[in-house]
């Protein structure tokens, strides 16, 4: 139960020394402290958003492998089978503007709001699909809803979570793509031997079983903080930090610190930014390195490798001579829970220990060797049909996911969410979500085409890349631990980029309160 434990020594290293400083004294850990416990549990129902992704890639896979699903609609060829998959990723993309706009404009909630509705909708239709075109269609809106809930969510877990656990809980926000791969993947092989559509209508239906849990519990879930005081609601803000950070103490030393911490920053940002647009991601040298970064992050998260197996796995296995649907299902089924295992265990829970630029390190060095072993191996076997080294594909398979778990899963959305500054943090995650679909639109086009013309030999080109990954991750990427999310920005803006550090003992204008004037309404 160590998951979210802040001894002296793990506070500073999650938040630094001056804002450890004024966290209270509590021997007991978070699960024995009411307030602490209620708001994690509270903020299950935003990290279950990443879920419905991973519900999608896993349900696809799934039902590739499902041989009623393929004569239902015609045995899809690999073009079809690209469209199918792409106007997923195609709909988030068309669907993440407006829910920036939203999320921005009327509060990170009400986008949330929109996205469950048309999420229940939209696994109706794909369950009670009677065509392709209704197939697809269906895809296109469940992709389109699903943008309104992951744009916001990330953003309201990292402005909502107490701060000696932001690092963790953010980095579990993408982990839970497995938690819903791996209900798919189940789901599939639990139902691939129904001899009925069924077989695919019930995995299809369930799709909105994620979103409708969360709808029910969506009325517990505050709004941010950050966003409340940046529309001038400060009371209402100061009223959740003190009952989910300090268990409704009303004089706080932690809490004071934060609020002042916010409004100062958001101040001198709403000064420089009178109004913001996505133009300013690019304005300046920080902004430019921030969104480059962004890009990076989101775009590689599709383009390391993971692509060709995330959505096509049965073309994979077909390469090293496994066919057999039961066997296929199985192996796509146990590749979620190692996912999700790895994920947690030996990525989001390592954030604050091993930081975010070592585990991308790491990381992008694993996955290099293990592609490596795995190109020569799927050659073997192609030349000998060895299933000794067919069988030892698989395991590398295992052996990659590891080291892509480690930092791409958690950290796809978590780095970004801390790198930009409040006024820009939304648009920052669109651009790192904006970039992600287009690598997966772009893959799911490529991907089975590739694959079905040259083979194995496709995976050379992810050997190059990730050998290129790494240099660039080495010369550009900052680390971030140990700040709050308001001193982040002293990374990429120098010593005075970070506004909300505070002197207890320093003399202070004599007023009783800092003023912060809402925000204009901001460009979309």
């Amino acid at each position: 139960m160590g998951i979210f434990k802040s001894k002296k020594g793990g506070s500073e290293a999650a938040v630094g020394p001056e804002l450890a400083a004024h966290l209270p004294q509590n021997p007991k850990p978070w699960y024995q402290t009411r307030h602490l416990l209620l708001l994690n549990l509270i903020l299950l129902v935003p990290l279950l958003s990443s879920s419905t992704i991973g519900f999608d890639g896993a349900m696809m896979n799934g039902l590739q492998t499902v041989k009623q699903w393929r004569i239902y609609f015609g045995q899809p060829t690999a073009s079809i089978l690209g469209v199918m998959n792409a106007i997923y990723p195609i709909g988030k993309l068309m669907g993440l503007f407006p829910a920036t706009w939203l999320s921005d404009r009327f509060g990170r909630r009400s986008s949330m709001w929109v996205g469950f509705i048309l999420l229940l909708v939209g696994a109706g239709l794909q369950g009670g699909s009677v065509n392709l075109a209704m197939f697809i269609v269906s895809r296109w809106l469940l992709g389109a809803a699903t943008a309104f809930i992951a744009q916001p969510s990330p953003i309201l877990i990292a402005e909502l979570a107490y701060p000696t656990h932001r690092g963790k809980a953010t980095s579990l926000y993408q982990t839970f793509f497995y938690f819903g791969a791996i209900f798919a993947a189940w789901s599939t092989y639990g139902t691939f031997r129904l001899p009925s559509s069924w077989s695919w209508r019930i995995p299809s239906v369930l799709q909105g079983a994620i979103p409708a849990i969360q709808f029910s519990l969506f009325y517990f879930l505050p709004e941010s903080p950050r966003w409340l005081v940046a529309h001038g609601k400060l009371e209402q803000a100061r009223s959740i930090l003190v009952r989910y950070h300090a268990g409704g103490d009303e004089a706080s030393p932690l809490v004071d610190y934060e609020m002042k911490q916010i409004e100062e920053n958001i101040r001198v940002e709403s000064q420089a930014l009178s109004e913001s647009s996505y133009l300013d991601l690019v304005r300046t040298a920080p902004n430019r390195k921030r969104t480059l970064i962004a890009i990076i992050v989101g775009f590689f998260a599709q383009w390391v490798g993971n692509g060709v197996v995330s959505y096509y796995i049965t073309l994979v296995l077909k390469t090293i001579g496994i066919t057999e649907t039961k066997d296929q299902a199985l192996i796509n089924g146990l590749l979620q829970i190692f996912n999700w295992f790895a994920a947690v265990l030996a990525g989001a829970l390592m954030v604050d220990r091993l930081g975010r630029r070592t585990l991308f390190l790491v990381s992008v060095a694993g996955m290099f060797g293990s592609y490596i072993c795995w190109t020569v191996l799927t050659s073997v076997f192609t030349r000998t049909l060895d299933q000794h080294a067919g069988h030892a594909v698989v395991a590398f398979i295992f052996i990659y996911y590891f080291f892509y778990d480690i930092a791409w899963a958690p950290l796809l959305m978590a780095y970004p969410v801390e790198i930009f500054q409040y006024t820009l943090r939304g648009r920052g995650v669109t651009v790192t979500y904006a970039a992600t679909f287009i690598g997966l639109i772009i893959g799911q086009f490529v991907n089975p085409i590739a694959m079905s013309n040259i083979g194995w030999k496709y995976y050379i080109v992810f050997c190059c890349l990730l050998a290129v990954l790494f240099v660039v991750i080495w010369f550009l990427f900052p680390e971030t631990k140990g700040r709050s999310l308001e001193e982040i920005a002293e990374i990429f803006d120098g010593p005075n980029g970070s506004t909300g550090t505070f002197v207890e003992n320093e003399k202070e204008p004599q007023t009783e309160s800092i003023e912060v004037a809402p925000l204009s309404a901001s460009k979309a």
